[in-house]
């Protein structure tokens, strides 16, 4: 049975499990617990959002039973006492639309496996094949590849090892359909369907089908790969072909420069380069959102420390005039001294005519200069705000002046 298991898919999987724990005290500490929250939140949608594709397997989809579809039922239940399976998951069939395909799932705590019926129909002429769907399903099952991706999240949005460790399970699950079936040419026409439709998977030669994989690949090829969750079909039946055969199957290089690139394109599991760019352009569109908002933010913040640190040198100038009746020419005469700068106002300075300039250490709004002029209206002082700061950051007192 070890046969069954890829030579990486354990390696893989403990390197990303390492790599997972590491992320996920990371996050852990480095939200102050609140990362708990969004997992909480998180498992709640996914839990209904799966329990819609359960409700909707149970109310429109055929229970696979002794009963009800018999033939289909005895396959399931061989092929699993053959990987020695305790229990046998629940079977669905469903209108597959013209997919070929197959998966398996899990919900609380119960195991499901779901037949597409162009799968079983496509294999009326060769039976056998549909086994290879069965035991592959199976497989994940019976790795619990569907519980290891919930812990090992954080590591298959990784490149290259998150990728790696997707692909190996696939070699993995492979394995197990290859060993149910009782002819190897069954495993490998099922395999085959998926890249011939069908119909014409059963003019397929299936050695000539083998042999391309030994072609090298070459970059874009390698790039693709790198960063996909599935192997070429390709490879994937030369190391069926060559299982069967007990050698080991002739494959093409992946070219090197290939793994250099891979390392560089960000990661959404299942969605290969796309996702890559998905990401890369939801980054770019947070970032063009979010750095103007943010500088707006610095400099709204630079302007609200001027107005304060501004208050003692307005009221002592306001005291100076209605005392003197003239403004002070000097911070000295105000009996002020020099502002020694912060980390928002750089100086305040007292002009002609009681006026106060403020200058920023902020580089946005360095040159920039804020000027607080006094006057008197109804024999009460207030300040006027001038200078060249955009209207956008001015502060409240300014925008509300009179």
């Amino acid at each position: 049975m070890n046969e069954l298991v890829y030579r990486n898919e354990t390696t893989l999987r403990t390197i990303a499990l390492g790599l997972s724990i590491v992320i996920w005290i990371v996050l852990l500490f480095g939200t102050f617990g609140a990362l708990l929250i969004y997992i909480l939140v998180f498992a709640l949608f996914a839990l209904v959002a799966h329990s819609a594709l359960i409700a909707h397997l149970r109310g429109n989809a055929i229970r696979i039973t002794p009963k009800q579809m018999p033939d289909l039922c005895s396959r399931i239940y061989r092929c699993a006492r053959k990987l020695n399976m305790e229990q046998v998951p629940e079977a669905y069939l469903v209108n597959g639309n013209g997919v070929l395909n197959a998966f398996a799932t899990r919900f609380l705590g119960r195991n499901f496996v779901v037949l597409l019926s162009d799968v079983v129909d496509s294999m009326e002429d060769r039976p056998g094949a549909l086994d290879f769907y069965i035991g592959h399903e199976l497989g994940h099952l019976r790795r619990h590849h569907l519980t290891w991706s919930k812990i090992l999240a954080p590591a298959l949005f990784l490149p290259v090892i998150g990728a790696a460790y997707s692909r190996a399970r696939e070699y993995t699950c492979d394995r197990h359909g290859l060993a149910v079936c009782e002819n190897p040419e069954d495993a490998q026409y099922g395999l085959v369907a998926l890249a011939a439709g069908k119909r014409r998977w059963r003019n397929v030669d299936l050695e000539e089908y083998s042999k391309s994989a030994a072609a090298t690949p070459g970059f874009w090829m390698s790039l693709h790969e790198l960063v996909g969750d599935y192997p070429w079909l390709s490879k994937r039946h030369a190391w069926m072909r060559a299982m069967a055969d007990r050698r080991t199957p002739t494959l093409g290089r992946r070219n090197p420069f290939a793994y250099v690139i891979s390392i560089l394109l960000p990661r959404v599991p299942g969605l290969g380069i796309a996702g890559g760019a998905v990401v890369v352009a939801y980054i770019a569109i947070l970032a063009a959102i979010a750095i103007p908002a943010y500088q707006n933010y610095v400099e709204r913040a630079a302007l609200t420390s001027a107005m304060i640190d501004s208050a003692p040198y307005r009221q002592a100038v306001a005291q100076f005039g209605v005392s003197h009746q003239q403004w002070p020419t000097t911070l000295q005469q105000a009996g002020l001294a020099d502002f020694p700068g912060d980390r928002s106002v750089a100086a305040i300075e007292l002009g002609e005519n009681g006026e106060i300039s403020i200058t920023f250490v902020n580089a946005a709004l360095r040159g920039h200069t804020l000027l607080l002029t006094p006057g008197v209206s109804n024999g009460t002082i207030h300040w006027t705000c001038g200078g060249n700061i955009p209207a956008a950051v001015l502060p409240q007192e300014c925008r509300t002046q009179p």
